[in-house]
């Protein structure tokens, strides 16, 4: 998404209502004592050789202020005869609850965060270019955090003004005409460089210190972020290698006397359990986890104690080996809030450093049956003050709820379609349409919101689901660049992750999930209207801009011509609800059966 494009849709709705050294950001400074006044610390010298010190960390919270509902405010608990039960979790009242009472007794605590803190955000958020989101992680006391790939992706000037507190640019100010302040702690971005001079864009580290014990944070994000991110938002931006990265900073620290580090990254894997207290080192667990931080954690220098990571929104609390063949805790807590690690660092006075083997680490459920911090209430109660008129208009009516899981998805099925009619209202001649899977944030729930009775769609919801404010693009590709394109979700950038585009109605084909790469989607199963799709014909294809652009790996689809830029993604998905839905006649959960998965 581009910055313009967010600043159009943010002014247009508005009208329409009525680590370790001082931070330094893009543009200005943070006051040298920001993030570090609250481990300062008073009193005597401790005189022992050991002292604990807690690391509370999360990641992936994408603005989720109020408890996040559906799936998404939910996790997976093993029980111990080897069951599972769902519990609801997260929303920050809930999380300051939690993180409050995890300190009590911990004099020497750390609140860290793995990156995506901000960025495809529910609306009461994202609206206002997530300053809200921003002063609710300075409630939270959050010492510092890695920037990820979303936080770029209203681009490098707006994350420095997060950083650095003014107001927006376009927008203006929206509460009563203050200032907004920034955020208190340090965003850290070690492998994020201008491509002009080769400097950081941030700080790459950041200490903490309290009472002679000092801990390093090292903080960057998935070299591939120019891949999942719009091109305007890391316009003039570079993006280094996360190990090459970390250990070389890892080793300015030491030359400084830091000897405790902690990496946080924005890269993650995938555990061998959804289960968030799934035990990954025990005796026959399996794989323990597997994905892109494998190799990152063998290859990180042993001079990192800890890793934090991100991005994938799994729940894991793990041990890798370190280069030396020495265990080293790697943790990540979901998203969305809906989790918390809570790691003992064990600091030996003696020497600086950690004593690794007395590591623990473990997640912990934001559940919802604790009190609800009040000044957290409070911060969401004002925001969504704002936002109620936006919010609260209903756009539409659904039968039942409509999830965004699984391959192929009922909402994905539902987006595409939504994009093939804005599509052909433009231009009748528009054939297919597709929808990256990352584009798609949560789904739509059919119980009561708000208020507005069972089955109702607000802008507000709608809003959560498409955050990214791109524009629907119509382009002329060949039936072998339609072709290609699929057969990209599972091979060159995206096949050890792959992305599995949604697709419109008419659209048919086969993956087959027992063959590797390419291969598993043959060219003779892709199929339109029954009829084979001919690799030397053109088609209309639709997309949003994102994927317009070859984003997520989608070369073919930067290939189009004869293009015909639409609307926003948002507005065709409200038309399409609008059009095709009543009280009377709810839309229908759609089946999410166009593509034949073989396994």
């Amino acid at each position: 998404m581009s910055p313009t494009s967010r600043h159009r849709r943010t002014y247009r709705i508005l009208a329409g209502a009525a680590g370790l050294a001082t931070v330094g950001a893009l543009a200005a400074a943070m006051p040298a004592s920001a993030g570090q006044d609250r481990g300062s610390g008073h009193g005597h010298h401790p005189t022992g050789r050991y002292q604990d010190v807690q690391l509370l960390s999360f990641n992936d919270l994408h603005g989720n202020l109020e408890a996040p509902s559906g799936s998404s405010g939910r996790v997976t608990e093993v029980q111990a005869d080897g069951t599972t039960k769902t519990i609801d979790a997260g929303g920050v009242e809930y999380l300051a609850t939690h993180l409050r009472e995890a300190r009590q007794g911990n004099k020497y605590s750390i609140t860290a965060a793995a990156g995506d803190m901000v960025g495809a955000s529910p609306l009461i958020s994202g609206l206002f270019h997530d300053e809200p989101t921003i002063e609710a992680l300075n409630g939270l006391d959050l010492d510092v955090s890695s920037v990820g790939n979303h936080e770029f992706d209203e681009g490098a000037t707006e994350l420095a003004r997060l950083q650095n507190g003014g107001c927006h640019p376009v927008d203006g100010c929206y509460d009563d005409g203050e200032k907004f302040d920034g955020a208190n702690f340090p965003y850290l971005a070690a492998n994020v460089t201008k491509e002009k001079t080769g400097k950081p864009i941030l700080k790459p580290y950041w200490v903490w210190k309290k009472n002679g014990v000092k801990v390093g944070f090292i903080g960057v994000t998935l070299e591939g972020t120019p891949n999942i991110v719009s091109a305007e938002g890391v316009k003039g931006l570079k993006f280094g290698d996360e190990v090459a990265t970390i250990n070389k900073y890892a080793k300015e620290l030491q030359r400084q006397g830091v000897k405790s580090i902690v990496a946080l990254i924005h890269e993650g894997g995938a555990p061998a359990s959804a289960s968030y207290n799934y035990d990954c080192d025990s005796p026959g667990a399996g794989d323990g986890i597997s994905g892109p931080i494998v190799d990152i954690a063998k290859n990180v220098t042993p001079a990192v104690d800890a890793l934090v990571t991100g991005h994938t929104h799994q729940a894991y609390a793990c041990t890798i080996d370190d280069p030396a063949g020495k265990p080293r805790t790697v943790t990540s807590a979901s998203s969305f809030g809906r989790l918390y690690t809570d790691t003992t660092l064990t600091y030996d006075r003696w020497t600086g450093d950690i004593a690794r083997t007395a590591v623990k680490s473990a997640n912990h459920v934001v559940t919802r049956d604790v009190a609800k911090a009040a000044d957290m209430t409070a911060l969401i109660d004002r925001w969504k003050l704002l936002s109620a008129p936006i919010a609260s208009r209903p756009i539409g009516y659904i039968a039942g709820e409509i999830p965004s899981t699984g391959t192929e998805s009922p909402l994905g099925d539902l987006i595409a379609d939504a994009q093939l009619a804005h599509a052909k209202s433009l231009d009748p001649e528009a054939d297919i349409a597709v929808m990256n899977p990352g584009g798609i944030r949560a789904g739509l729930t059919y119980a009561a919101s708000g208020g507005e009775g069972d089955g109702v769609v607000t802008f507000g919801e709608a809003y959560t689901v498409q955050p990214f404010a791109n524009t629907v693009n119509l382009v002329d590709l060949t039936g072998a660049q339609v072709i290609t394109a699929l057969q990209q979700q599972v091979s060159g950038l995206n096949e050890a992750s792959p992305k599995i585009l949604q697709i419109s109605a008419g659209l048919t084909y086969t993956l087959d999930l027992t063959k590797t790469g390419a291969a598993r989607v043959a060219a003779d199963s892709v199929r339109l209207n029954g009829a084979a799709i001919d690799p030397a014909a053109t088609y209309r294809v639709a997309m949003n801009s994102f994927l317009a652009g070859g984003g997520d790996g989608f070369a073919a689809l930067g290939q189009g011509s004869n293009v015909l830029v639409g609307s926003d993604d948002l507005a065709a998905l409200e038309a399409y609800l609008t059009a095709n839905s009543s009280a009377a006649t709810p839309y229908p959960v759609p089946a999410a059966d166009r593509i034949t998965i073989v396994k």
